[in-house]
């Protein structure tokens, strides 16, 4: 049977939050042993934050937690300890990365930045995401994703015409750390491959969250202009957005790219008169008129369902798709039919669907192997096969509360 694309890659991760567990995760999906240290001491803010199944809080009850630690063990570890900072040293000598997304300074103050795992472990690949990096001025400073979307620029080009900078809907900050740290790693293995060195990787989530944007800065860059915000239209598509359909707070959205989509919407909207109009009769003149012709598309959209709607666009030859809200997302018939969501029996909160791994491979398949581990699940697994501990050193261990 063919084997994952990282099946023997053991992975320190040291992440909490979003940004360094959806890392981490990625590298799960793809078959590396990844095992989470956490502290019952002091709980991952992930284990702490809604949705609860059934409505039922609880540390290995989050729904969050549970979503982005899929397929990871979970080792717990006072790292206030002398004993658990040894621990960890010899973990990492078992190990082929380490992650962390604390903020800068902070592995160094524990003991275990990488001057000292380098040491350990001569090709170790350590991958650290602070909101600033680790050097510059602010590179003391804490961050969330949250604040990344404005400091980006992100909130800037978000919003309604002349309406005021808003928040992008959610956190685009952490996520995408999270994903440029795996594409970092990747690189990492493939590089100590060939040379059998080890690397540092210092990945601003700050300036990973400036990516998000090329076409702003470039606009600046190479015009000295700041883009306006224009809600959901493109400066070069006309009419582009979501538009209201029948039902209640239903909408779909189109894109209509060239005047040949152009002259099919017009048909398909039963007014081929329009293609001619002089209102319409070119990109610039739509964008002129863009107001009157959104009202237009509305008029049509609204007469129908959003699935009518976009059956009827999508036949012909014109991107359209409902919006969908969460109930829609998980019962896609066709994300379905591709098996993208999981479901798997965890221990205390029984068998959930989750957000599964978005790839296939032909020749190297994924899966997720397991759950989100409860809190300190793999603790005796992991300190007997990995670290090579005893169980009376084990117990010694718990009896000082080290292992909490």
């Amino acid at each position: 049977m063919s084997r994952p694309p990282l099946d023997g890659i053991r992975v320190a991760d040291f992440c909490w939050a979003w940004a360094g567990p959806y890392g981490a995760l990625q590298l799960a999906h793809l078959g590396a042993d990844v095992i989470r240290i956490e502290s019952a001491k002091r709980l991952c803010p992930s284990r702490l934050i809604p949705p609860w199944p059934d409505n039922e809080s609880g540390v290995n009850r989050a729904g969050y937690f549970n979503q982005y630690n899929q397929g990871k063990r979970s080792l717990t570890l006072d790292l206030k300890a002398p004993e658990a900072i040894d621990i960890a040293k010899t973990l990492v000598s078992k190990s082929d990365i380490v992650m962390n997304n604390f903020a800068s300074g902070v592995m160094e103050k524990l003991g275990v930045g990488y001057d000292v795992l380098r040491r350990i472990k001569p090709d170790i690949i350590m991958v650290s995401l602070p909101g600033y990096g680790t050097s510059g001025p602010e590179k003391d400073f804490v961050s969330y994703g949250p604040p990344q979307v404005a400091q980006s620029g992100l909130s800037a080009l978000t919003g309604y015409v002349g309406g005021p900078p808003m928040m992008a809907g959610f956190s685009y900050g952490d996520p995408n750390g999270g994903v440029h740290a795996t594409f970092a790693v990747m690189a990492a293995l493939l590089h100590r491959e060939k040379t059998g060195q080890g690397q540092y990787i210092d990945l601003s989530q700050w300036e990973a969250a400036i990516m998000l944007l090329p076409e702003a800065l470039m606009d600046y860059s190479m015009n000295g202009t700041q883009p306006e915000r224009m809600g959901n239209r493109d400066p070069h598509m006309a009419p582009h957005g979501v538009f209201r359909s029948k039902g209640d707070d239903r909408w779909v959205s189109l894109s209509v790219r060239d005047e040949a989509e152009w002259q099919r919407l017009c048909e398909v909207m039963g007014q081929p008169e329009l293609s001619s109009d002089t209102r319409f009769a070119s990109l610039a003149a739509r964008k002129e008129n863009e107001a009157a012709l959104e009202e237009i598309v509305t008029a049509w959209t609204q007469e129908r369902t959003a699935d009518e709607a976009t059956q009827a666009l999508q036949n012909a030859g014109i991107p359209a798709y409902p919006a969908l809200d969460a109930i829609d997302m998980v019962n896609s018939p066709h994300v379905g039919a591709r098996d993208y969501f999981v479901e798997l029996e965890h221990p205390e909160v029984g068998t959930r669907r989750h957000m599964g791994i978005p790839w296939t491979m032909s020749r190297t398949p994924c899966e997720i192997r397991r759950p989100a581990p409860c809190l300190g699940q793999d603790t005796d697994a992991v300190l007997t096969d990995v670290v090579g501990l005893s169980q009376d050193e084990i117990a010694a261990l718990r009896e000082k509360d080290i292992l909490t």
